[in-house]
């Protein structure tokens, strides 16, 4: 399947989550939880900012300071920009990006902020969760490359990713619903740091924070199960 093919499929399938109302908050939410975000963060953001798709929390991941500008790469409901906005405060700011025309109107409509393109040296701190794996490997390189060019000099990314300790079987590999899912297009991780070298990072750090996704597993039984019901 071509580049084109993979990322229209992409659009539509997360286009489609930015504009179907959810019945599932408390699953989403549950979801955001095991990732490490507290429940007062949840709570006080717009209820469908969270749409249970990330693998992480990239926020809690690098210490952002006030004044400092932020960009989320695949920025999906804006759960993540609206959190980093608040660290970085009034004299920051804090910018969404994404693939999808539907989820950059959710993002402005939650959190009134938008930006593209953006220019070099644009940021401190680049955030992404659970995008990286949706970029068809081919482009892969090109995705760290771009974060490493909107970094001003001694800027930082924090990424949280799905990656495979072994190659994934041929039919996994090529399922797309595993594939919408973040998991088939999984890098192995020495991929994933030779990405992040080549583009020019230092001092990288890939740490297996060891998470429970059966939680996903839950999620979608509960789909299953509403949509019989």
């Amino acid at each position: 399947m071509d580049s084109s093919t993979v990322y229209s499929i992409v659009r539509t399938h997360y286009g489609d989550l930015a504009t179907r109302p959810s019945k599932l908050e408390v699953s989403h939410e549950k979801i955001a939880k095991v990732f490490g975000y507290e429940p007062s963060e949840l709570h006080s953001i717009p209820q469908d900012a969270n749409l249970g798709v990330g693998c992480g929390n990239p926020p809690a991941l690098t210490k952002l300071r006030k004044g400092e500008t932020v960009v989320d790469l695949g920025s999906g409901g804006a759960l993540d920009v609206i959190l980093a906005a608040r660290k970085v405060g009034i004299q920051g700011r804090a910018i969404g990006v994404d693939m999808t025309r539907s989820m950059v109107d959710l993002a402005q409509r939650n959190a009134e902020e938008a930006a593209i393109p953006l220019p070099d040296s644009t940021a401190n701190c680049v955030i992404s969760n659970s995008v990286v794996n949706l970029v068809p490997t081919a482009e892969k390189s090109c995705v760290f490359h771009e974060m490493f060019r909107l970094l001003v000099s001694g800027g930082r990314v924090a990424i949280s990713d799905l990656l495979a300790k072994k190659d994934l079987p041929r039919g996994l590999a090529s399922d797309m619903a595993l594939y919408l899912g973040c998991i088939a297009g999984a890098s192995r991780v020495y991929e994933y740091e030779e990405y992040l070298r080549d583009a020019g990072f230092k001092d990288i750090l890939i740490v297996d924070t060891d998470k429970d996704l059966k939680v996903y597993k839950d999620l979608a039984e509960s789909q299953s199960g509403d949509s019989v019901g």
